[in-house]
């Protein structure tokens, strides 16, 4: 256990410091982006010394994961905030509501009319993001790029959906900085005030292009088991 303290401490500080020069770089500040930890498959107590370096934002994919651990961790962490960065399945929706702070994968109305009913039911909301496939993959999540402004419209016009934000996942054998230009221009279209976009290989690429929430997993935890 206590190699794997030395790792992680090892880890994080390492990647603190490329991400403070990326932020640097790019001439943003510091305070404008926060810091997602993809905390996906990771023990509690790995998870538990990476809130002591200070980080205090992570992310989960789904919520098998975050029942197992969460609800211990956020009793020992007051401050940690919860970010559901997965597909949303409709039936595992309502427990997604109850233990995340953030949502980042709405791509479908079934969805919005479910999130609509449980903010009425309980009163609170969350920070809602809506999902862009920004490469029209098949395979992957998110509403396609054509589809994206009617959608984003439908939400916020027809639902009062609060969204915050838009989030992309560029595909793998593409450059990046397309979808995060695309992703931005979208996102300015609405005046949305966040963008979800940037992970451990292309961060640095997804700053310069005025994400506001980078979801790193390898960079700070090491590469999956």
């Amino acid at each position: 256990m206590m190699w794997g303290v030395f790792f992680i401490m090892n880890k994080y500080t390492e990647f603190l410091k490329s991400f403070n020069k990326s932020v640097l770089s790019a001439r943003r500040d510091i305070e404008e982006i926060e810091l997602i930890a993809v905390s996906k498959k990771k023990s509690i107590d790995i998870i538990s010394e990476v809130i002591n370096l200070g980080c205090v934002s992570f992310g989960e994919n789904q919520i098998q994961e975050i029942d197992k651990k969460w609800e211990h961790l956020k009793k020992q962490h007051l401050a940690a905030k919860l970010h559901f960065i997965g597909g949303i399945q409709s039936r595992k929706l309502k427990r997604i509501f109850e233990t995340c702070e953030a949502i980042h994968s709405i791509d479908r109305i079934k969805i919005v009319k479910l999130v609509k009913d449980l903010e009425n039911e309980t009163g609170t909301k969350k920070d809602y993001f809506i999902q862009v496939n920004t490469g029209d993959e098949h395979q992957k999540y998110g509403v396609s790029l054509n589809k994206s402004e009617e959608f984003i419209s439908e939400c916020i016009d027809d639902y009062n959906l609060d969204v915050k934000g838009l989030m992309c996942i560029p595909p793998l054998n593409e450059n990046p900085l397309l979808h995060f230009k695309r992703l931005n221009s979208l996102g300015k279209n609405f005046n949305l005030p966040y963008l979800s976009m940037g992970m451990s290989n292309d961060y640095d690429i997804a700053i310069k292009c005025g994400s506001t929430h980078v979801r790193i997993g390898s960079k700070i935890f090491g590469e999956r088991e």
